[in-house]
């Protein structure tokens, strides 16, 4: 400690006209201390206000300062000393140091800036004024291609620098996007591969820039996907593996990448990953099955990563994640179906897994989980038959193979999301299936369910979708007796509500349904859609000059069937309708125009 005291003392008085081996002494005295006890030491340095005296040392001609600069790197790694060096001015003597060609300075001085930087917004912004990432970028193109130890353990050091001066920080990781440090760092993977060190400070920037959307173009133009599969296949510990997920998980975020990593082998790695630990109970292999198909899942989300993996049907990928669905893994369970959701993005691989038996693999699945199931299970498997259920040819199969059925065994679930899921699911099943829609529609249990999730205020996805499935049962079975289960169960109110939507596709369904109900069987819900005050609704859209074309037309064809009944006459009667519709007969839309001069003459008739 009286050495250190001592150091301290003569490095204040001698520093400035001091021998070097005077200096050397002192600084040597200062590193050994450091190693001993580096929080006292770099206290004691602090309060001896020797930091100031070391920028005046930091300059390319002394013998001594790689040793001022590694005793500033040493210091640096206590978060109290980070400002304090900034305040002491050593940012640009620092940064003019790079500039040298001494290696050994050169090292000291990038790790001193690199842990200046880390978690420190001072020490960014320093660097960052003193054109310190500009200099480091540069020396990262023209080291890149050496292989020898020293200049790898430069390249190391300069990759560190950059991932601490860039961390979470969107502004500075944008810079070194726009410096062209993603193809450089690229390179860097490619011909170091079998440095460790190295190979892990390029991930974990690349970790850190991959994050930004503008990063993700600027990697899809280089080989980031083969070198990242090259690297993976070698890889055996699992934290490794890890390292390199949490690279590729956002850059598959982008579909050029996407293509990239199915191109370059990334799936048979996962799908290797899962066949080797889907029986572990290891900690490490639950977490690397997790995420491996969680990455097939994401894959499968690019349209042509996603037909390139099916091949019409054919393909070994798309088998292997069929055999996920019947698997004893809740996670396998809900990747394969997931992925199946996935595949399910147009007709034809629509119509070709259900001719191939899928639909039955998902209802088996469902069924395991309708007791106390596992919610994102459920979730995946409904998202996966509603899209199969878009082609008209499927809907029939699937209804007559049970689907309906097997989705209604969840109408107790009380999960927002399985709710919505299974509404949209049976609104798919039954758009132009009149059988079905009357048979759903008679279901007193069900409708009732929807009459209550209508006015689920809190999940407005649910709300609608039951709103909409309400409206579907009447449009596609134009069933009296369905009519009347709905008005039993009170849903009109909230098809008149729903008439006045902001989506037009729902205002639309919602007086189409209304039209029905007026046509088939308006003394059962006259006195309902009285109380809706669904008249006066009709007024305000057709006064509206902002309604949709086909939504006057649909407005003034209802307004044709109310006056069938009396009450709702009268109402129509006392609101000057006359008026309104006079106008629209001018209307720029023909069939808008055509149908309020029938609109007129019919009222005309009536009052």
């Amino acid at each position: 400690a009286d050495n250190l005291s001592e150091a301290l003392k003569k490095l204040k008085i001698t520093s400035t006209d001091s021998t070097a081996d005077s200096l050397e002494g002192c600084l040597d005295c200062l590193l050994q201390a450091l190693a001993q006890n580096n929080m006292e030491t770099s206290e004691k340095i602090q309060k001896s206000g020797v930091l100031q005296v070391f920028a005046s040392l930091l300059t390319p001609q002394s013998s001594c300062t790689a040793k001022v600069a590694n005793i500033i790197a040493e210091v640096a790694r206590n978060e109290f000393m980070r400002n304090p060096c900034v305040d002491a001015g050593l940012i640009p003597p620092l940064v003019q140091l790079l500039n040298c060609k001494d290696q050994e300075v050169l090292l000291q001085t990038g790790r001193a800036l690199g842990n200046i930087c880390y978690d420190s917004h001072e020490g960014r912004n320093a660097v960052d004024h003193a054109g310190g990432a500009h200099i480091v970028v540069d020396h990262l193109r023209s080291l890149c291609s050496k292989t020898d130890p020293a200049s790898e353990k430069l390249l190391t050091v300069f990759c560190g620098m950059l991932m601490n001066y860039s961390n979470e920080n969107d502004t500075l990781q944008s810079q070194l996007i726009n410096m062209g440090v993603i193809p450089t760092l690229v390179k860097l993977l490619g011909i170091h591969c079998q440095n460790a060190a190295l190979t892990e400070m390029c991930l974990v920037a690349f970790g850190n820039l991959a994050e930004l959307e503008s990063s993700k173009e600027q990697f899809a133009y280089t080989n980031i996907a083969e070198e990242l599969v090259k690297l993976f296949k070698k890889q055996i510990e699992h934290d490794k593996k890890e390292m390199i997920f949490e690279v590729l998980a956002p850059l598959a975020e982008n579909d050029v990448i996407k293509l990239q990593l199915v191109e370059a082998g990334l799936v048979e790695c996962l799908l290797e990953i899962v066949q080797k630990t889907v029986d572990s109970d290891k900690e490490d292999d639950i977490a690397e099955l997790k995420t491996a198909s969680d990455l097939m899942v994401l894959l499968l989300l690019g349209d042509e990563s996603m037909q390139k993996l099916f091949e019409g049907g054919k393909g070994s990928v798309f088998q292997r994640v069929l055999s996920w669905i019947p698997s004893n893994s809740h996670q396998l369970q809900l990747a394969g179906a997931l992925a199946i959701a996935n595949f399910a993005r147009n007709d034809g691989n629509c119509i070709h897994m259900v001719d191939n038996g899928i639909v039955q693999k998902l209802m088996d699945l469902l069924d395991r989980h309708v007791e106390d199931g596992n919610v994102t299970v459920q979730h995946a498997a409904l998202s996966a038959l509603r899209n199969l259920a878009i082609p008209v040819v499927n809907k029939a199969k699937m209804l007559s193979a049970g689907v309906a059925e097997a989705v209604l065994k969840f109408l107790r679930s009380e999960m927002p999301p399985v709710q919505f899921k299974l509404l949209g699911t049976l609104r798919m099943l039954i758009d132009a299936q009149a059988e079905a829609a009357e048979q759903l529609g008679k279901n007193v249990k069900l409708v009732e369910r929807l009459v209550e999730w209508c006015e689920a205020k809190d999940h407005a996805g649910v709300m609608g979708e039951s709103n909409r499935l309400l409206s579907a049962l009447i449009r596609h079975s134009k069933s009296k007796d369905v009519i009347r289960t709905i008005v039993q169960s009170g849903g009109i109110k909230h098809l008149v509500t729903m008439a006045t939507s902001e989506h037009v596709i729902m205002q639309n369904e919602a007086l189409v349904a209304l039209a029905l109900i007026a046509a088939l069987e308006l003394v059962t819900a006259e006195k309902d859609l009285e109380n809706a005050q669904l008249v006066q609704i009709l007024h305000r859209l057709l006064s509206d000059d902002r309604s949709a074309p086909e939504i006057k037309y649909n407005s003034m064809v209802l307004i044709c069937a109310l006056i069938g009944s009396e009450p709702l006459q009268r109402e129509v009667q006392s609101m000057a309708f006359l008026e309104v519709i006079s106008k629209l007969r001018s209307h720029e839309n023909k069939t808008v125009a055509q149908q309020a001069s029938l609109t007129e003459q019919r009222l005309a008739v009536e009052s």
